[in-house]
């Protein structure tokens, strides 16, 4: 019924083994990393980017639904979205979820 000592005592663990115990882990981490982070963080990047260029006669949609016409950026992170003819919605500049249509800066004269 009870264990004999010899049979509780285990062997020391060497150093390989241990190292070999978390190589698995890190693996996992390493996955991880490539399939879901940095893709995530690159996504996150560009969003910012087009959020940033923003600029008036764009034309967008909103993480709600909402297609408009930018009529005015703001500087506090608002734009003004013209949805409707005379319609304007004050709109925060993160939840731009896609420009269909970027307008050019204007040219110079030559």
């Amino acid at each position: 019924m009870f264990v004999t000592p010899a049979y509780a005592q285990a062997a020391g663990p060497d150093a390989g083994s241990a190292i070999a115990q978390f190589v698995p882990l890190i693996l996992i981490f390493v996955i991880m990393y490539l399939l879901l982070i940095r893709p995530q963080q690159k996504k996150m990047k560009e969003h910012k980017a087009m959020v940033e260029a923003l600029r008036r006669g764009d034309q967008v949609i909103t993480q709600g639904g909402i297609v408009g016409k930018v009529v005015k950026v703001k500087e506090d992170g608002e734009i003004e979205v013209e949805i409707a003819e005379g319609v304007k919605v004050r709109v925060i500049k993160a939840t731009v979820a896609q420009v269909l249509n970027k307008t050019e800066p204007a040219q110079g004269a030559n």
